[in-house]
C-alpha cells in the first residue's frame, strides 16, 4: 500500500503497479510464504506519449525515488509504457509495436499468470486489470501468453518454479 499511495501521489498519466509486485504477493499468500518473499522490485508503469525521451522518463524515475521511503526508493522500477517499443527488441530479441495505454502492456507479458496490474484510486478503491483473468493465478498455474513466442515463457519458468515449486506449468507449445 505504501508503493500504491506513493504512485498515486505522483499523479502520473495512466499508471499502475504490475507484474511481480502483484502476482508474487498473491502466490506468497496462497503458498503461506512471507509477503515479500521472492519480490525483487515493484514495477510502476505509466503511459505518457507526449515526450518519449529517456530524459523525460528519468525525471519521473527520480521523482518516484524521492517520494518513496528507503528501501522502497530503490525497489520501484518506473517505466513509461509509451516508449517500451524503443528498446524492447534490442533487450529481449523480439519486435514490440507501440502501445496505446498501460493496460495493453499486460496483454504482452510472457505469462497470463503475471499479467495483473492494480491502481489505487483517489477514493482508495483498487482498480484491477487482468486481461487474461485471474483463474491461472489463483489456481497456481503458470501459463504462457498465447500471443507471445514461447521462448520468453520458457526462460521465465525456471526462476518462478525455483521460488514457488507448487505451481503447475501449462504446456508452452
Amino acid at each position: 500500500m505504501t508503493v500504491l499511495r506513493a504512485a498515486r501521489a505522483l499523479d502520473l498519466p495512466d499508471w499502475m503497479i504490475f507484474s511481480g509486485a502483484v502476482y508474487q504477493k498473491v502466490l506468497n499468500h496462497l503458498t503461506g510464504r512471507p509477503q515479500d518473499y521472492g519480490l525483487k522490485d515493484y514495477d510502476l508503469a505509466y503511459f505518457d506519449a507526449s515526450d518519449l525521451s529517456w530524459e523525460a522518463e528519468d525525471r519521473v524515475i527520480r521523482r518516484a525515488a524521492a517520494e518513496l521511503p528507503p528501501p522502497l526508493d530503490q525497489l520501484v522500477e518506473v517505466r513509461n509504457q509509451a516508449r517500451v517499443h524503443l528498446w524492447f527488441e534490442s533487450r529481449f530479441g523480439e519486435p514490440y509495436s507501440p502501445l496505446s495505454c498501460s493496460t495493453e502492456a499486460l496483454e504482452r507479458f510472457v505469462s497470463t499468470t503475471n499479467a495483473v496490474g492494480v491502481r489505487l484510486e483517489a477514493d482508495d478503491r483498487l482498480t484491477l486489470s487482468a486481461p487474461f483473468g485471474l483463474e491461472d493465478l489463483f489456481s497456481l498455474r503458470l501459463r504462457p501468453n498465447p500471443n507471445r513466442p514461447a521462448e520468453g515463457f520458457r526462460r521465465k519458468v525456471s526462476g518462478v518454479l525455483a521460488r514457488w515449486p507448487e505451481l503447475q506449468v501449462a504446456d508452452a507449445d
